[in-house]
């Protein structure tokens, strides 16, 4: 997954994250509307669950979503299961560690991809590890973890002193989006849209607000 050099470069780039928990009888649907509705550059599934065969399907039923519309597919961690479902890649959640061991089982060609919280020192040797990407978070005010934010200063430094692309995540808002736009490549989005009846609806308000 690399930033986009079209005329329109300028604006970020959209990064859907899955919900933790997918009902396969509507979901593909709702992404379906997604994709539809506005340019999405990669889809990542995210799921809480350990069941290999639920996750195996779910990744299949949102494959056939995804590939129809030529939109990468990443898997949240579980490396293994890229080349078994056909996936384009893997998100790893833990910064630089497993970079360089990942790259070498799924090839030059997968999308490695990684979250870095807000640590400057992962994500600079993530890149130099050859991620694809490196994600920082989250963006907005949460009651998880330790409360810690992924600050516009990380992204205005990151946007001038790194080449590597950057995935804003995390609690986004309208506000937010606007603000941070101009330093981001990429803006993940998961609980922001999905929470809504609509997220078709809500992904265009949000998008919106990049420019």
């Amino acid at each position: 997954m690399t930033a986009d050099t079209t005329p329109d470069a300028d604006l970020p780039q959209i990064y859907l994250i899955t919900p933790t928990e997918v009902d396969l009888n509507s979901y593909p649907d709702r992404l379906a509307a997604c994709l539809d509705a506005e340019q999405v550059a990669c889809v990542r599934l995210s799921l809480a669950t350990r069941d290999e065969d639920r996750i195996g399907r779910t990744a299949d039923a949102i494959r056939a979503v995804t590939s129809e519309r030529d939109v990468a597919l990443v898997i949240e961690r579980h490396v293994a299961l890229v080349a078994r479902h056909g996936l384009d890649g893997v998100h790893l959640l833990d910064g630089a560690r497993s970079v360089r061991a990942v790259r070498k089982d799924l090839g030059e060609d997968a999308i490695i991809g990684t979250f870095c919280g807000q640590s400057r020192h992962d994500g600079m040797t993530a890149g130099e590890l050859n991620a694809d990407y490196v994600s920082f978070g989250p963006v907005g005010e949460t009651a998880l973890d330790d409360g810690s934010r992924a600050t516009l200063d990380l992204f205005d430094w990151w946007s001038q002193m790194i080449e590597v692309p950057v995935v804003a995540e995390g609690a986004l808002d309208v506000e937010l989006i606007r603000v941070v736009s101009p330093h981001v490549d990429f803006f993940a989005l998961g609980d922001e849209i999905w929470r809504n009846d609509d997220p078709a609806a809500a992904l265009r308000l949000l998008m919106a607000a990049m420019s």
